[in-house]
């Protein structure tokens, strides 16, 4: 499977230095009555200003709580960070306090939520939500504040702005709260953009207008993007790098084009095969079968010994059951945590 890689470079070039954020083994935990959920169990990625980073992996896989631990809201008191960094340029945040935090978040660092309606305030118009975070953190009087609102309504291609900004989200379809949402992650020019399954309620033409909005935007301000998703389509069209992740772990991670064409883990190898494609696959013409993962995703609660895949992995040998394996660099860039990295070559070449 090929994939159309096509997203540009950042205007702004990507930095030679060092990243703009990086998570070093996080661990984040939760205590329950039932025993410890390893949610995040030893994630470490980094993005460089101006590119994108795709997080892909099936629901359960770690991908938002580990948004949500670099933003500082995992759900307390049962969730906690028990081991790791979040470093933003260089400021490790697990340790910073919630006021830091606070000034940080819609600052320094904004999120997209996946539902705009349950992350927008019914009560507020969508003018004064925006101008709330321009004006606690940029210190905005209120008219400027609003104007700015304007203005960001209009970058988003939001029509008829200056009545638009004075309503309310029910009167917004999804695609335009999406870009409503957009609008106040950005508000502030953040240095770091977290979109978790920003575009996944979308019909597929207002999808493909915000995932190009993104890039545009991302092409005037350099920000860095963590992009979460379960579409690897959507990977194909917006990212340069993907980490992959499984039951609370990265189990690969490439560029997006050694990804489609030389994945090296068997989950990857699944998530690949489970796309839809028009390419045909046989003789006669026939588009391929979609072929699903056997199984489910493992109980966080009870992780299975060894390689947390191999209950629902068609390579897999008793090495993979008596041990972990290690997260290996198997070539320049590209990583994956699996004993059997040249049989998985093998067959998705054949």
């Amino acid at each position: 499977m090929k994939a159309d890689v096509h997203a540009p470079a950042s205007a702004v070039a990507l930095s030679c230095g060092e990243p703009v954020i990086r998570v070093e083994d996080l661990k984040t935990y939760f205590f329950t009555r039932d025993g410890v959920v390893r949610a995040v169990d030893g994630v470490s990625y980094h993005v460089m200003a101006g590119e994108t980073l795709g997080v892909v992996g099936e629901s359960g896989c770690g991908k938002s709580m580990t948004a949500l631990s670099i933003l500082g809201l995992v759900p307390k008191p049962a969730g906690r960070i028990v081991g790791g960094r979040v470093l933003l340029d260089g400021r490790d945040l697990v340790h910073a306090s919630e006021a830091e935090m606070q000034a940080l978040r819609g600052n320094e660092i904004s999120m997209i939520f996946q539902e705009p309606m349950t992350s927008l305030n019914p009560v507020l118009t969508i003018g004064q939500q925006i101008a709330e975070a321009l004006m606690l953190h940029q210190k905005l009087p209120k008219r400027a504040a609003m104007a700015r609102a304007r203005e960001m309504l209009e970058l988003v291609r939001i029509p008829d702005s200056a009545r638009r900004v004075h309503e309310y989200p029910h009167q917004f379809s999804g695609g335009m709260r999406q870009r409503a949402m957009i609008a106040m992650a950005l508000a502030c020019n953040p240095r770091v953009l977290l979109a978790d399954e920003p575009t996944t309620a979308l019909d597929v033409t207002i999808q493909a207008q915000i995932l190009e909005l993104m890039l545009e935007l991302q092409e005037k301000t350099g920000t860095a993007i963590i992009f979460i998703t379960h579409d690897l389509g959507v990977i194909a069209e917006t990212a340069r790098r993907v980490v992959v992740m499984y039951a609370g772990r990265k189990v690969e991670e490439a560029s997006v084009a050694a990804l489609f064409e030389t994945p090296l883990h068997p989950y990857t190898v699944g998530l690949l095969r489970s796309v839809p494609s028009l390419e045909p696959d046989s003789d006669d013409g026939r588009r391929r079968r979609l072929t699903e993962i056997p199984g489910m995703v493992p109980s966080l609660l009870d992780i299975p010994p060894g390689c947390r895949f191999a209950p629902r992995c068609p390579f897999a040998t008793e090495e993979c059951v008596a041990a972990e394996p290690p997260l290996t660099e198997h070539r320049p860039g590209q990583w994956a945590a699996c004993w059997h990295t040249d049989r998985v070559e093998a067959t998705f070449d054949a």
